[in-house]
């Protein structure tokens, strides 16, 4: 019998809405925890996480499973059930509309890890929106700031 065999390494970066600083600093281990357990409900290896206060970098061996806009819609819908369940902040959560999707070869896992796994440290020398555009651009990905998130504070 025939099997699917694939390569495909996405990283996602999806932002809390209104770009409010939600997530505690002292949950984001548990959260990293939830969201890879979602991952991998999903097929999908998770190969980094890294939840900032005000948005989320994951990145994925994704399995063609899944079109790629449900596997995310699943994940930000189930992880921000889980965040409202345990009433982390005394307002509802939730996340923005919208995510940024971007795809590396195999032979860039190492430095998209390491990139994601220093997000403390890239922030304090450069902001979101900053690095959200960067990544438009570096992916010549036309920019259209009506769909762009939210950037209340950073304008």
């Amino acid at each position: 019998m025939a099997d699917t065999y694939s390569q495909i390494y996405l990283q996602f970066v999806f932002s809390v809405k209104n770009r409010q600083s939600l997530i505690p600093k002292e949950r984001k281990e548990e959260l990293h925890k939830y969201i890879t357990g979602l991952v991998q409900n999903r097929k999908a290896k998770m190969l980094a996480v890294h939840c900032m206060p005000d948005h989320v970098h994951i990145f994925v061996g994704f399995k063609p499973a899944y079109s790629i806009s449900e596997f995310i819609k699943q994940i930000k819908v189930e992880s921000n059930e889980f965040i409202n369940a345990k009433q982390w902040t005394k307002y509802k959560f939730g996340w923005q509309e919208g995510y940024g999707v971007f795809s590396y070869s195999h032979s860039d896992i190492d430095s998209v890890v390491k990139y994601i796994l220093n997000q403390e440290e890239h922030h304090r020398k450069r902001k979101f929106r900053e690095e959200y555009i960067d990544f438009l651009e570096k992916f010549e990905i036309e920019i259209d700031d009506k769909y762009l998130f939210d950037f209340v504070d950073e304008r």
